[in-house]
């Protein structure tokens, strides 16, 4: 067998995946398992801009695994990448210099180690919507299965869209019949002899931690407190920390003092947290023949959707530690008007959401992220699980791996999450209904 090694270096977390798949190919395209798996500890590179060696020497834990993990006969032919997401686009955006030397630094310490070391790059947001799209439909044997009779082929059931909700940004990705009016949204591939036409866009500054932040802004400068926590919440919000962001540059006042800290405290108010979520999305232009939001092109979507990383933990913690249905999007606005109405003294105690992992990570609980008062949460790993999942059939399909969903951190947020979870299926997909998978 072959080997290869990828880290996944999101914005509030870094995944190393080791991966194995025979010497032959199947129509031109290779049949991948994951081998094994490590958790980076720490947050995501672009956390580490005052300190690039830091980033460098991060990863060496998970890399000493790696020696381990794959035969040391098959090291020198091993291919190893690194592959950053939204935290370090942000981060090119707002100090280049600072974003050139983190990757320069973990390139150093990637180059030390026995592996056919290929690069350490920064990627577009049209790759990580198309590589999350790939990753989920080959795992539900979209593209090709084996079949009991001992060969593969082609399943006719058709691909799932896809909807990533990272830290930085979200991501959006179909298949389409027809071409993209935008041409920066289509992709085609050609995955086991079959052509596919994929619309795909990222947007930034939409992710969930960046979200935190702008909505923390708007917060502070329309209200004076915040409906989105929980009544009963407060706590000392430093401004620096919330205007750091590009993501915030917009309402950033043109005056203040960066070391200020201001009082803040939840209001419980469901229709006032809707609001301020909805107010992030624009719908006054448009130059294609239908947009999304933002003046962005989207084509018609139809069919089920995959959704993952952070809309399955909200929508995890909802149905498991609060017993809340979410099986339909009726059920999820319900639930997420129920648990914005809930006080602070209601939420604290709630358990945390089931949490299959060891040590620490086994009770739920989170690292924080600095810059939005709510901790940072691991990216998404799809595994092929026997668990079932939402489906229109009710077919068991892919389950999360063990990682923490929710920890008591994030209970004030859990309102705030749950609005974005909805909005976000509101304006994306099809206003008329349809299932998706949450994982």
């Amino acid at each position: 067998p072959q080997y290869g090694i990828v880290l996944d270096a999101g914005s509030s977390h870094t995944s190393m995946f080791v991966y194995k798949w025979p010497a032959d190919k199947e129509n031109d395209t290779g049949i991948v398992g994951q081998h094994s798996s490590c958790d980076v500890s720490g947050g995501g590179i672009s956390s580490y801009a005052d300190n690039p060696p830091g980033a460098g020497q991060s990863l060496v834990e998970c890399l000493e695994q790696a020696l381990r993990d794959v035969p040391k006969e098959r090291h020198a032919g091993t291919p190893l990448y690194l592959g950053a997401t939204a935290g370090m686009r942000l981060l090119n955006l707002t100090n280049p210099e600072a974003s050139a030397s983190v990757l320069a630094a973990v390139t150093h310490t990637l180059t030390q180690y026995p592996f056919d070391f290929r690069g350490a790059r920064i990627l577009s947001g049209q790759d990580e919507g198309v590589f999350g799209w790939v990753t989920a439909n080959y795992l539900l044997e979209n593209f090709i299965k084996y079949g009991w009779v001992g060969r593969w082929f082609r399943p006719r059931k058709g691909t799932l869209g896809a909807m990533d909700l990272g830290g930085a940004s979200t991501q959006i990705t179909f298949e389409t019949p027809g071409p993209a009016e935008d041409r920066a949204n289509e992709v085609q591939l050609r995955l086991y002899g079959q052509n596919y036409r994929v619309y795909t866009h990222s947007f930034l500054c939409y992710g969930r931690d960046q979200v935190l932040q702008r909505l923390l802004a708007s917060a502070l400068q329309t209200h004076g407190f915040h409906p989105c926590w929980p009544r009963g919440f407060s706590t000392q919000v430093l401004l620096g920390d919330v205007y750091q962001s590009p993501c915030t540059a917009a309402q950033r006042p043109r005056a203040f003092n960066s070391s200020a800290r201001v009082s803040l405290s939840g209001s419980s108010d469901p229709h006032l947290c809707r609001d301020l979520v909805s107010g992030l999305f624009s719908f006054s232009s448009c130059s294609f023949s239908r947009c999304s939001f933002n003046g962005v092109f989207q084509p018609p979507v139809a069919g089920n959707f995959i959704a993952f990383s952070a809309f399955f933990y909200t929508v995890d913690f909802l149905r498991t530690s609060m017993g809340l249905p979410v099986a339909t999007l009726q059920q999820l606005e319900a639930a997420s008007v129920n648990v914005c109405n809930q006080t602070w003294a209601q939420v604290s105690p709630l358990p945390s959401s089931r949490a299959l992992g060891k040590g620490s990570m086994a009770q739920g609980t989170l690292p924080f992220s600095r810059r939005t008062e709510c901790p940072a949460l691991p990216r998404s790993i799809l595994q092929p699980l026997p668990k079932p999942v939402f489906s229109r059939t009710g077919s068991p399909g892919l389950a999360h791996s063990p990682l923490p969903f929710l920890g008591s951190e994030l209970r004030h947020c859990l309102c705030l999450l749950s609005a974005l979870v909805v909005v976000l299926i509101l304006l994306l997909p099809p206003p008329t209904p349809f299932f998706f998978f949450f994982f």
